[in-house]
């Protein structure tokens, strides 16, 4: 029997991250996925005595490392338009970003948002999220469609939208739990799974003093 080549297999995996880094399209993401991959490449170039190998992925690891301390670092803005459900801006983000939102929430109702507030999140002036709720009681909302646009979606506009709120007095949201993945990012704001009328939702709640 061939002897397993665990050096082979290590290089191979180094590969494999590198190449599911460049699927990623939040770039946090790609940059952290590509500094492993980059990093186990430079080791096994090194391990097997190919220095280009090693000192050109090892070159590419420092430059991920470089833009993280920069993203991470940097001063990010934020802030929110209200709008009207009717407005042409909000009717083209809905449809630019149809297949996606209909593949997060799965539920939302395209055709019935006349009735409904928007709120739009400007992160560094890019519009880079949309919620779209109802006031159902006081300071109690309910969010038909909470969605961010692909490279955004890394919590930082949730918790600022949900901090918004909080500041308008608001106590309760209630929220479609949409997809598995949707329902990861509202366990991580701090959500749980209920019910409102027969209708299953998650629930967030605030003590505003």
């Amino acid at each position: 029997m061939n002897e397993v080549n665990y050096l082979e297999i290590f290089g191979y995996l180094a590969s494999v991250l590198v190449a599911i880094s460049l699927m990623m399209s939040a770039i946090i993401k790609l940059r952290i996925i590509n500094l492993i991959g980059s990093t186990c490449f430079a080791v096994y170039g090194f391990l097997i005595g190919a220095l280009p190998v090693g000192l050109l992925n090892g070159f590419i690891a420092l430059i991920n490392i470089y833009y993280l301390i920069q993203i991470y670092s940097a001063k990010e803005y934020f802030k929110t338009l209200k709008l009207s459900s009717g407005s042409e801006y909000v009717n083209y983000f809905l449809n630019y970003y149809k297949n996606d939102i209909r593949k997060f929430i799965p539920s939302f109702n395209f055709e019935k948002i006349v009735d409904l507030n928007v709120l739009v999140i400007l992160r560094n002036t890019n519009p880079a999220g949309i919620i779209l709720y109802n006031n159902i009681e006081p300071h109690t909302i309910l969010i038909e469609l909470d969605y961010v646009i692909p490279g955004y979606r890394d919590f930082k506009i949730g918790e600022f939208a949900f901090n918004e709120f909080k500041k308008d007095g608001i106590t309760k949201i209630y929220s479609e739990p949409g997809n598995s993945i949707h329902k990861k990012y509202l366990n991580k704001m701090g959500f749980a799974e209920t019910s409102l009328n027969e209708r299953t939702l998650f629930s967030k709640t605030y003590t505003n003093k």
